[in-house]
């Protein structure tokens, strides 16, 4: 039996869930045929499908044809949740393109298309609702060709002309048919997957007509994939059963995987504890899931939609991104780090809804497609979480560029810290994003060191300096730096680097070579006739790009692009002057130049030098200690010429000079003379004469060693004993143990910042069955699991006997018994409640320190 993934698609309202059922009934697996509009469909078990008659999330369901064993994926239809419908794709073998045959192809029908050719996957389309007074067969065919591809073909109607026509659409079927004059069904069936034919069927799902036969059809005229040995697997979509267990669904792409086994994932160990085969929401329980199966497993934790297992292409990007911010405003008394954990969860779910924290403001914020999302995730964090929560300040995600080269430099140096960065800043083509590479040669700064310069460029969102809108379509390259063989470390060239990127970006912003950009629709316009004078004289006040094109009938079409902002609440208008007969429909169409950019910047009113967490000033040193330099004095005090300045050497052949050692002597005897004459005659003494070697070595068994005091410093931290000592922390913990643990090693990592200790934080992994272990440095931290077996009192108390023979140990617990072995290896003890005020004390100096520079 052949496995397939099949995944369904399709424009909102074009009976796509009506096809998916018609589908499962056929198959046996489902008694009745569900309705949408009756609430009682069988893939749509959410209650907000259901109220809404739409649906929103990815479900699985297994049917079995003749010779196929089919896993269905239903995704989908609305443009709010196209990011849904495309991390599905990434896993599809073959593709169902849902068309309605009363409205034809529609906008979104189109972006769609785009994306399947994007991923390579092959296509059938099926045109639904063909009982409809307002269908047309060859008016559909005729649209679907025009619109889509010329390369889709009528397969319902297979008359004497059909060889020959498909053969006319692929060379190689041509050949085949001019030279036998016909082509076997395994020539037709490559064709379909190398997507050089689209068979089309037509039917009406509601009506059960024309899906038996659609379905033969995909039995028939597909081929299943071959798969490596090796385990691979692609992850799409991560979500929580009713007990809130964690899924992770995937797609096995090679080998095997199998309960119990441990796999790695982003560097990280994970084991699988279970695996589910679902068929909507009931499951069967597997030992082993093989290649070409969709599967969801227990036991993963860390990874997201995108990550892969294995030697398998990992894409993270998607083509839709979110064009709409907004700011989450929640109920009195509701806790901010229990509502962020809500919605990092959430963001886990779904990677494009961008969740960010403004912890000056104490606010959330959210990055989402449209209104209609923002309704589904208010009544799931009700439903699902109990959070009441409002949005409020929605606006558009501008983004910002340049359009000239620039050279940024950053130079961080506080005492015992050293690094310098240059980077080139190039603008890029528009949608590129940002692009990140090095052209310094090794001989001026070490390759390790130009790696972590790369690194810290693609660990964040960098800003832009107009209004503070992330940076995209930038080319950045390290072009030179500079490191200290004894004080420079990982995190200085992370300041250097982020100071050099926002320098250059000011450079560009006082040379007025700074873009903003706004996102923009393509959409498509459909209104009566008399109303096409309306239309127009409304497209040209927004701005828009359009064209008007063919008729259907009394109705007149409209293609173009507009920016978001004009044109977001422009159906509502449409509906009225149209008397609802009107409809537009729009699908992002990337980013371009702002058209009121001047009216935007004034309205953010954003200082990028008085964004400390991004400022282009830089740090240099002067008598031990350091200084501020603004960004525009810079220049002056780098240590490293520009790229422009650098001027090639010239090496010339120079014969060594001999050294006069007498008048060295002489200057010496000098000298010693004028010392006497001040000081009175020095008494020399003789160095002992050591006649024998035997003497010697007594000599020095003899000779009283020198006692070094201690001069650096190492803090070991129970890390789950502080944070279940401190309110904070423990809160966090209630909601998400991975959110305390990351907010006691940012605590942290700033306390270390400012004191300067060699900090070794302990994590407690005794229960973790499999564990080997890690270590992870973490800004300037050492961040510890322990192995399975190993408790973190263990692993402290081992550490802390090693280090105390050659350092200073201090150790934060209130663990009694762990106390009282830190006496005895002549450690000191640091408890819960002293840790917690060194660490705002520390925090306190940073501010102060920052607030004293910016004030310079």
């Amino acid at each position: 039996m052949k496995k397939l993934v099949i995944g369904i698609i399709a424009h909102v309202d074009s009976g796509k869930t009506t096809l998916s059922e018609a589908l499962l009934y056929n198959a046996g697996e489902i008694q009745k045929l569900g309705r949408v509009d009756k609430r009682d469909s069988f893939l749509d078990t959410n209650n907000i499908e259901r109220d809404r008659g739409i649906t929103i999330f990815s479900k699985q369901a297994e049917i079995n044809l003749e010779n196929t064993d089919v896993t269905i994926l239903d995704t989908p239809g609305h443009v709010d949740f196209t990011s849904e419908t495309e991390r599905t794709l990434r896993v599809l073998d073959y593709a169902i393109l849902v068309i309605s045959g009363s409205d034809g192809v529609q906008s979104h029908s189109e972006t769609l298309w785009k994306l399947l050719d994007h991923y390579n996957i092959p296509t059938f389309i099926f045109v639904n609702k063909t009982d409809l007074p307002a269908c047309n067969r060859d008016s559909v065919i005729l649209d679907i060709k025009s619109r889509l591809s010329e390369a889709c073909f009528d397969f319902s109607q297979r008359d004497e002309g059909f060889t020959e026509e498909v053969a006319l659409l692929d060379e190689t079927l041509f050949s085949e048919y001019e030279e036998k004059g016909s082509f076997s069904d395994n020539s037709l069936k490559h064709a379909i997957l190398s997507r050089k034919i689209f068979p089309c069927y037509f039917g009406s799902a509601l009506k059960n007509e024309g899906v038996r036969e659609f379905m033969g059809a995909l039995d028939e005229l597909t081929l299943e994939k071959s798969y490596p040995s090796e385990l691979r697997a692609r992850i799409y979509k991560v979500s929580e059963d009713e007990r809130s267990n964690r899924l992770t669904h995937m797609k096995i792409t090679g080998g095997k995987l199998k309960v119990k086994s441990v796999i790695t994932i982003n560097g990280k160990s994970e084991k699988i504890n279970e695996i589910r085969i679902y068929s909507v929401t009931k499951f069967t329980p597997v030992n082993e899931a093989s290649a070409g199966q969709i599967c969801a497993v227990t036991g993963i934790i860390s990874a997201l939609p995108g990550d892969v297992i294995g030697d398998e292409i990992s894409e993270n990007k998607l083509l839709s991104e979110p064009v709409f911010t907004y700011s989450v405003k929640i109920e009195d008394g509701t806790d901010i780090t229990a509502a962020l954990a809500v919605f990092k969860k959430l963001e886990e779910e779904d990677t494009q809804m961008r969740v960010s924290f403004n912890e000056h403001l104490q606010k959330i914020n959210v990055q989402i497609m449209g209104e209609i999302q923002l309704e589904v995730i208010k009544r799931v964090l009700d439903e699902r979480f109990g959070l009441k929560a409002e949005f409020e300040h929605g606006s558009i995600i501008y983004k910002e560029t340049i359009s000239e080269e620039f050279e940024g430099v950053g130079h961080y140096e506080p005492l015992r810290h050293y690094s310098e960065v240059h980077l080139k800043i190039s603008p890029g083509e528009r949608g590129s994003g940002l692009t990140f590479v090095s052209e310094c040669p090794e001989n001026e700064l070490d390759r390790n060191w130009q790696r972590l310069v790369i690194s810290h460029l693609a660990e964040k969102e960098h800003l832009g300096v107009l209004t503070g809108s992330p940076l995209t379509d930038v080319k950045i390259s390290l072009v030179s730096g500079k490191a200290h063989q004894k004080h420079t470390e990982g995190g200085d060239f992370r300041q250097a680097t982020y100071r050099a990127l926002r320098q250059g970006l000011m450079q560009a912003k006082t040379k007025n070579k700074c873009v903003l950009l706004e996102p923009w629709y393509a959409f498509v316009l459909e209104i009566p006739f008399d109303c096409c004078g309306r239309a127009m004289t409304d497209l040209s006040c927004m701005q828009a790009e359009y064209e008007v094109g063919e008729s259907n009938g009394e109705i007149s079409i409209i293609h173009g692009r507009a920016p978001v902002s004009a044109i977001r609440e422009y159906n509502k208008q449409v509906l009225s002057y149209s008397h609802g007969k009107g409809k537009l429909s729009f699908n992002f169409d990337g980013y371009a130049s702002c058209r009121n950019s001047e009216e935007v910047i004034t309205d953010f009113a954003y200082d990028p030098e008085a964004d400390l967490m991004n400022t282009p000033d830089s740090v240099f040193c002067s008598h031990g200690s350091g200084f501020l330099v603004k960004w525009h004095d810079v220049f002056s005090y780098m240590h490293i010429p520009l790229l422009k300045d650098k001027i090639e050497p010239v090496y010339e052949t120079v014969k060594p000079k001999r050294r006069d050692y007498s008048s060295m002597i002489a200057d010496e005897e000098e000298i010693l003379r004028v010392f006497e004459a001040t000081y009175g005659k020095i008494k020399r003494r003789e160095p002992e004469m050591l006649k024998t070697p035997k003497e010697y070595n007594s000599y020095l068994q003899n000779k009283p060693k020198k006692i070094k005091a201690p001069t650096e410093t190492y803090l070991l931290i129970d890390g789950y004993n502080i944070i279940f000592a401190s309110d904070e922390l423990k809160r966090a913990a209630e909601e998400s143990l991975d959110l305390a643990r990351c907010l006691l090693i940012d605590k942290v990592s700033s306390y270390q910042a400012m004191r300067r200790n060699n900090v070794i934080l302990v994590f407690d992994a005794y229960k973790v069955k499999g564990g080997v272990g890690s270590v992870e440095q973490i800004h300037g931290i050492s961040v510890i699991y322990t192995r399975e077996a190993e408790t973190a009192d263990q692993y402290i108390e081992k550490v802390a006997k090693k280090l105390s023979k050659d350092y200073r140990v201090r150790v934060a617990t209130s663990d009694g018994q762990i106390q009282m072995i830190i006496f005895g290896s002549g450690a000191a003890r640091v408890t819960p409640a002293e840790l917690w005020d060194e660490i705002t004390l520390a925090e306190k100096e940073m501010r102060e320190f920052i607030e004293y520079n910016n004030k310079i």
